[in-house]
């Protein structure tokens, strides 16, 4: 296996959480095979028996709930509970709280973090992130952004149309992207706001019917906001530094969820192998047969890569830089290798691959979205070429011109 430098707090972690994966999720995962989604009361129990195994909230500090352990720290763990839909549930590492806690551990006021981050923790309320715009707004280019905040007195109005607001439907929380200079540009105009889901002008327009799980917990929200009314206070952070605040968000939260798909490629791989070992076709077992074989080994070591790439981007952002590069690159790469990996254990799985009775088609059906959720692969990669090119200067211009001549 490859070595990936953990820490020994890392490995302890990560072997409590394998515990509680292996012993408790699942098999009550296996209780709901054929589509059917987790209930309330099933995922209480699931946290309740994280926090027994000592794996829950690992990421936040202890403070507010949790167990204070580095980001670098939780990465192997993260991995762990993605092998089942339930798990980063269990846990209380799912997204979309997961990085909500992480913004709100960062930039909340005292306040904010007593009457949001602490019952977020505790699994008594949920949120959602609100920054996607149908069409034209804010997307994959937040500088198209609509959405609006305007001052009135000590209150601020807030007016836009979202989509795609992951657990929009349940939360109890939104934290709403909007510009509040209009004149500035957005990397200096946005703001982000918690705005309460029962607040007067919050409409939940639907939850959008979208490819994904069966055992999806959460859904994606369309909602819009008309004329909806907060106080001062729940400004997250500062005005007009909503866009770094966000970036500090979603740089960690990308690398979070390639662990937990890299943790669904492990296990559809892992299925894979042992239905392979077993199947008989054409007079031997399939796991026997060269191409197959190679196959499995090529998803293994993109799964590898992506490990690597992942973790490299964490020490960069555990070194205090954003981490840009390293972050678009590990998620360009863990989102394709992840795809092909489940993509690969589904085929060779055949009609079980396809069916409800193993987790691999829920698998399927989920990491597709990846490409295009936390910044679709066209724009990492734009991301990564513009440095590329940026980096190209006159001497190395020159000397390639010599060498064309």
């Amino acid at each position: 296996m490859v070595s990936f430098n953990d820490s020994a707090e890392a490995k302890a972690l990560a072997e409590r959480a394998n515990e509680l994966m292996e012993e408790v999720v699942l098999p009550k995962e296996r209780e709901l095979a054929g589509g059917m989604s987790p209930s309330e009361h099933t995922l209480d129990e699931l946290r309740e028996t994280a926090r027994e195994y000592g794996v829950y909230a690992p990421q936040i500090d202890d403070e507010y709930g949790g167990m204070g352990y580095d980001f670098r720290d939780v990465l192997p763990t993260f991995e762990e509970a993605g092998r089942s839909i339930l798990g980063a549930e269990a846990m209380r590492v799912a997204a979309p709280d997961e990085g909500n806690m992480h913004l709100l551990e960062l930039h909340g006021s005292e306040l904010q973090k007593e009457e949001y981050l602490r019952p977020l923790v505790e699994g008594e309320i949920s949120s959602g992130f609100s920054m996607t715009e149908p069409m034209q707004g804010g997307g994959s280019d937040p500088k198209m952004l609509k959405t609006t905040a305007e001052k009135d007195g000590d209150e601020w109005v807030i007016d836009g149309h979202k989509w795609w607001t992951t657990n929009g439907v349940n939360a109890d929380i939104l934290l709403v992207f909007a510009r509040t200079d209009q004149e500035a540009h957005p990397y200096e105009g946005c703001s982000v706001f918690l705005v309460p889901a029962d607040a007067d002008g919050v409409e939940i327009v639907r939850n959008i019917p979208h490819t994904g799980p069966a055992m999806d917990t959460h859904g994606h929200a369309e909602i819009k906001y008309n004329g909806v009314r907060v106080p001062e206070e729940h400004l997250l952070g500062e005005a007009g530094k909503g866009f770094k605040h966000v970036q500090e968000r979603l740089g960690p939260a990308r690398l979070t969820h390639c662990m937990r798909y890299s943790g669904m490629a492990q296990r559809s791989l892992d299925i894979a192998a042992a239905y392979m070992s077993e199947r008989e076709a054409f007079g031997e077992r399939l796991a026997d047969k060269q191409a197959p074989r190679q196959e499995i080994a090529e998803r293994e070591t993109e799964l590898a890569a992506a490990r690597a790439l992942i973790r490299q981007a964490a020490d960069e952002i555990a070194a205090g830089s954003e981490a840009r590069i390293a972050v678009s690159m590990a998620k360009v790469f863990t989102a394709n290798a992840t795809q092909d990996a489940i993509d690969t254990a589904l085929q060779f799985c055949g009609g079980n691959g396809i069916a409800k009775d193993l987790p691999i088609s829920d698998f399927y059906e989920s990491v597709r979205q990846f490409r295009l959720v936390d910044g679709a692969d066209e724009v990492h990669l734009r991301t990564i070429a513009r440095e590329t090119f940026e980096d190209v200067d006159a001497a190395e211009l020159e000397a390639l011109t010599r060498y064309g001549k």
